[in-house]
């Protein structure tokens, strides 16, 4: 009499931004707990991330913002039926730990503290094209354009902070929360504050869209919320 030999579970491909790794990973944990599907999610640099999905890399579920979801979209990338945007995600500040915390409670007093620091760091995603537009509308670009450091796609500003190569870091919050030596000094003030929608869709060439669109379904649903907000992001 033969054996049947069992079948592998299908693995589930995805791939995120750097930003919503730490929420994605307590999600997945979490689906797994009623699902026998495996998944395995990649996070890199959002530019990167794009690129690969951009260059026909075969991804089930994508999780980047939502306007370069969009885009992808548009390209033909990802279907356009399936995006579902996930989570809100503000900019905070941090400095190396120990270090003397500046006032960042409104936009002059931000702008101040940009201007005292001798370096900064915000990472090349939505979030650092929007501050380097702010500090262009401050006047200020000019005047700190040596002191930025430029923060390598995929990693964290904070860690810049926390080896002592950046004194002022700008990434969103849940980026910053789980990095250890830097503390998190706090948002940016509602007048200046920067929020990103994270998102996320079917790859166009998935061969296991039912199976992305429950995990999909679940991560949007309430029952995802509580890891949303544990991770420094607010639910959509």
């Amino acid at each position: 009499m033969q054996t049947a030999i069992p079948s592998p579970r299908p693995t589930l491909r995805g791939i995120s931004s750097m930003a919503t790794r730490q929420l994605l990973a307590e999600l997945v944990a979490a689906y797994a707990q009623r699902s026998d599907c495996a998944i395995a999610i990649e996070s890199v640099g959002g530019v990167d991330a794009v690129k690969r999905v951009q260059a026909g890399k075969p991804f089930d579920v994508v999780f980047l913002a939502s306007g370069a979801i969009d885009k992808l979209i548009a390209a033909g990338h990802i279907d356009a039926r399936s995006k579902v945007d996930l989570v809100h995600c503000g900019v905070a500040v941090a400095v190396r730990a120990g270090a003397p915390q500046p006032d960042i409670s409104s936009e002059n007093a931000v702008r101040q503290a940009v201007l005292a620091a001798r370096s900064i760091s915000y990472s090349t995603g939505p979030s650092g094209v929007a501050l380097g537009q702010l500090f262009e509308r401050w006047g200020i670009a000019d005047i700190i354009r040596e002191r930025i450091v430029q923060a390598p796609p995929g990693v964290p500003v904070g860690t810049l902070v926390a080896r002592g190569e950046v004194e002022l870091g700008f990434q969103q919050l849940s980026e910053l929360i789980h990095v250890q030596g830097i503390s998190v000094v706090g948002p940016l003030p509602p007048e200046i504050q920067i929020t990103t929608t994270f998102s996320a869709g079917i790859g166009a060439g998935s061969t296991q869209a039912p199976v992305a669109r429950d995990l999909l379904d679940f991560m949007a649903s309430a029952q995802a919320a509580d890891a949303k907000w544990h991770q420094g992001m607010e639910p959509v």
